[in-house]
């Protein structure tokens, strides 16, 4: 895979990501005003779920974004070096559907499993 088409993917993996991120954080936000409004026992609500397991499942989506977008910025230093598309572990290619599904990768499909 060529460098304009690996920054490419990266570029629109990662734009993915900031908008998930927006998205999170809006969510977070709207559930810690929604708390601050709710009375302190929202464990016995009976509409369903609590705000407390909602804003754990936010902040989980968060943090798994938050890596992708750290795996990202690693993935450009990888391009910059050299050495994007090379598997970590045994020093192989890794093959562009791999990047295509995952720009980020580390390694080869025989190294990752």
């Amino acid at each position: 895979m060529d460098a304009v088409t690996a920054a490419r993917m990266l570029d629109d993996r990662e734009r993915e990501v900031v908008q998930r991120l927006g998205r999170l954080r809006e969510d977070d936000d709207s559930l810690r005003h929604d708390r601050a409004d709710a009375t302190a026992d929202d464990e016995h609500d009976p509409e369903g779920s609590t705000l407390s397991g909602e804003w754990a499942q936010v902040d989980a989506l968060r943090r798994v974004a938050e890596a992708e977008r750290a795996e990202i910025l690693a993935a450009r230093e990888r391009l910059a070096s050299g050495v994007f598309g090379v598997c970590e572990r045994c020093g192989g290619p890794i093959a562009d559907a791999r990047l295509e599904a995952r720009p980020f990768a580390r390694f080869c499909i025989a190294c990752a499993l």
